[in-house]
């Protein structure tokens, strides 16, 4: 049986998208701390693949894979991207069964993770504003501290109160908009192989360019163009070696066996100094 690593521990969304796509008859789930510890777990061969939170539609990148993405420090290098998947997130805030309303009369701390505060600023600033935040790993490690602090609210899932009994839902839907969906990435190790060609697939790659040449970003940006590939996401990192250098992650559709992506990507290498191709993976689709 396969092995999966997830964001954990169970009741995250992460868990929630990897009980979706990977049935827990087939594959066996492994709850890990950080988003670092799915990498370790997948390039060690501890698991077979991990599933990484990437980017919310309200909030943006997650940050922490990008920069794992980036792998500054080499510890990922048979890392490949084998998928995608999306959940529709919705969050709650929960907390212990409290009289009165939610307010700063009645609320001490506020737990959660750093993406779930961003896809909830309005609800917070209307009737939390000035409760103190704490930045935790995930959203069920905030419903478990706000479990053993009567004081203290989550913002989490629904099915978290299923997990920590003590814990009501206090309000619903508190995410900035309804459509509220966040994307994850499938990760594995590059001896599985690549994906055949599907039709309808994405690629993921990071490059970064010579800064000191004029137009080096706009001359490796416009192969997309030329090549007919057009690009879906693009999100940029500090390279950690010199100041205002950068990586740069972009997805792009098309697969990297195809003819006119190796042409590209033979081209590209003219104008960048590095450049390492994820793999590629057909599209998911958005529920």
């Amino acid at each position: 049986m396969q092995t999966v690593a997830y964001l954990g521990p169970p009741s995250t969304y992460s868990h929630q998208v990897t009980l979706a796509n990977f049935p827990q008859d087939q594959y066996e789930h492994v709850p890990c701390v950080q988003i670092a510890d799915i990498f370790a777990s997948v390039q060690s061969g501890k698991t077979d693949l991990g599933v990484v939170p990437f980017e919310n539609s309200t909030n943006g990148s997650v940050v922490q894979s990008l920069d794992l993405f980036c792998d500054r420090e080499n510890l990922s290098p048979s890392i490949k991207v084998r998928g995608e998947a999306y959940l529709d997130v919705h969050h709650c805030l929960l907390g212990h069964p409290r009289e009165g309303n939610i307010s700063r009369e009645t609320v001490s701390r506020i737990y959660s993770h750093p993406q779930a505060f961003g896809q909830c600023e309005k609800f917070l600033t209307t009737y939390l504003k000035g409760v103190e935040r704490i930045e935790v790993s995930s959203t069920s490690k905030a419903a478990d501290l706000a479990n053993k602090d009567p004081s203290a609210v989550a913002i989490a899932s629904a099915i978290a109160v299923s997990v920590h009994k003590s814990l009501e839902i206090l309000a619903e839907n508190i995410e900035e908009r309804s459509d509220n969906t966040t994307r994850f990435l499938v990760i594995s190790r590059e001896t599985v192989g690549p994906s055949p060609i599907q039709g309808s697939d994405k690629t993921f790659m990071t490059f970064t360019v010579h800064h000191e040449q004029p137009g080096a970003l706009c001359d490796m940006l416009m192969v997309f163009k030329e090549f007919g590939m057009n690009l879906t996401s693009i999100s940029s990192r500090p390279s950690l070696n010199v100041a205002w250098n950068y990586i740069f992650l972009v997805e792009f559709e098309g697969h990297q066996d195809a003819s006119h992506v190796q042409k590209a990507l033979q081209k590209m290498k003219k104008y960048c100094k590095s450049m390492r191709v994820f793999g590629s993976y057909e599209k998911g689709l958005k529920k």
